[in-house]
């Protein structure tokens, strides 16, 4: 440790000072106490930093499972489907948007694998809607209506005071912190959605928002590969939560973590970012509490999933710790005093619970939700142009170098539209390969872990 030995040689200079100037007895013994104690409470908080140091694997634990076109055809009949459905929380009036996510969808992927949809309303379905989206979907589509307490605040809720908060973070320009609905679609997703009882015969969903575009054909089955590389979560694009809509989120977890004695892995560490300040002051600021920080003093970094892209298998939603995590989390009270959001509870679950073998990035899935996109770009010599199944290939974009993707259409030459700070810093537990802090100056993130040549084209 470089800097540990230039603080002891630091040190050792300033006491042979003292012994050579002339300074009275009590004078030297209070300066040398003083350095003392310094000297400790610098050693002790570079150890503290140093203690949330993520172990690099001996290999990446993630690679991509796709890194160019299949056989579509030959990939449906290869392999079973999956206990798994497509699962679409909508409007009535979102017809149009919804319409054109379960086509695009269709279109991409599931004309070759026939997954189901479950399309979920809070109010009684347009039969229009019925109508149009059953004719579009190759898969079996059910049309269910949440029951009242499913979309509804918890019975234990001071409704007038809930009420009163959400008025106040629309006041104060909480991002959707003043829609009442927004707060119910938090804590559906954040909990209740795993119970539904037309969930019951699935093991895995795939999350569709009405309005998403998947910009690559995907010529596999996510599903099955989650579940033959023992897969628990996987996600698209990582980045920074709006810190005004979840305050006190971190320290309500990070609680819930102490109380049931789960440890700090290095997971949980890629959330974190450790204090600098020395111990007693770093103490007396996770006892007094602060936005973003738990109870030792240390601050989340606020990274997360943006959930509405996720694979995952409903059986980790449905453990026994998960459940007690949401149950806390619920009487709490901060899906209504804030604006907590599914992303951000599911992003800290996950960290919390699971390895890093167990957490997917889909490298080679194209994705579009307004504002952010991800876009792999064509592999080269992967394009696979003789595969009739796939149809025309004029539309694509050309194949580039480090492209993963198959039949893409990207809006531009960018891999994506958001910085790869919070995908690099969550993936870190997974990742060999490691941007170097040159790179990180530079801004220059690995595209995906496991392939360290795939770097963003500069800006």
């Amino acid at each position: 440790m470089p800097l540990v030995a230039l603080i002891l040689r630091s040190t050792a200079s300033l006491f042979r000072i003292l012994r050579t100037r002339r300074v009275s007895r009590r004078t030297a013994f209070r300066l040398k106490l003083i350095l003392t104690v310094a000297f400790a409470c610098l050693l002790e908080t570079i150890f503290h930093v140093r203690s949330h140091a993520i172990p690099r694997p001996s290999e990446d634990l993630d690679a991509p499972f796709s890194t160019q076109c299949q056989d579509p055809v030959r990939a449906a009949a290869a392999n079973p489907r999956e206990d798994a459905t497509f699962v679409m929380l909508a409007r009535n009036n979102d017809i149009k948007e919804a319409l054109k996510a379960v086509e695009n969808i269709e279109r991409q992927f599931n004309q070759w694998f026939h997954y189901p949809v479950l399309f979920l309303n809070n109010e009684a379905w347009d039969p229009e809607f019925v109508r149009v989206l059953n004719a579009s979907v190759s898969g079996e589509a059910t049309f269910e209506v949440l029951k009242k307490e499913e979309w509804t605040f918890p019975p234990s809720t001071d409704v007038k005071h809930a009420r009163a908060k959400i008025k106040e973070q629309g006041d104060n320009g909480v991002y959707k912190g003043g829609l009442e609905s927004y707060h119910h679609m938090c804590r559906f997703y954040s909990g209740n959605f795993y119970r539904l009882e037309a969930l019951r015969k699935y093991r895995w969903y795939w999350r569709l928002e009405p309005g998403v575009e998947y910009m690559c054909a995907i010529t596999y089955d996510p599903f099955v590969e989650m579940a033959r590389r023992e897969k628990a979560y996987g996600f698209v694009v990582a980045l920074w939560e709006v810190p005004e809509t979840c305050p006190s989120l971190f320290r309500a977890v990070d609680e819930f973590r102490a109380a049931n004695q789960i440890p700090e892995t290095p997971m949980w560490r890629a959330l974190i970012d450790p204090s600098w300040a020395p111990w007693p002051i770093r103490r007396l600021k996770g006892w007094l509490g602060g936005e973003h920080r738990n109870r030792n003093g240390d601050t989340w970094n606020l990274c997360h999933y943006w959930s509405n892209f996720e694979i995952a298998d409903l059986d980790f939603f449905r453990s026994d710790t998960y459940q007690e995590l949401f149950e806390h989390l619920d009487r709490s009270g901060g899906f209504y005093d804030e604006r907590w959001g599914d992303a951000s509870v599911h992003a800290l679950a996950v960290h919390m619970l699971l390895g890093p073998d167990q957490v997917h990035h889909f490298a080679d899935i194209g994705y579009y939700h307004d504002p952010w996109f991800q876009c792999p770009g064509n592999a080269p010599g992967g394009q696979r142009l003789d595969l009739a199944a796939l149809g025309d290939n004029s539309r694509s974009s050309p194949e580039s170098k480090g492209g993963i993707g198959c039949r893409c259409q990207c809006p531009d030459d960018r891999r994506r539209n958001n910085r790869g700070i919070c995908l690099n810093t969550m993936q870190s537990p997974a990742a060999f390969h490691r941007p170097s802090f040159v790179q990180k100056w530079r801004g220059q993130y690995p595209y995906t872990i496991n392939m360290p040549t795939a770097r963003p084209k500069p800006r």
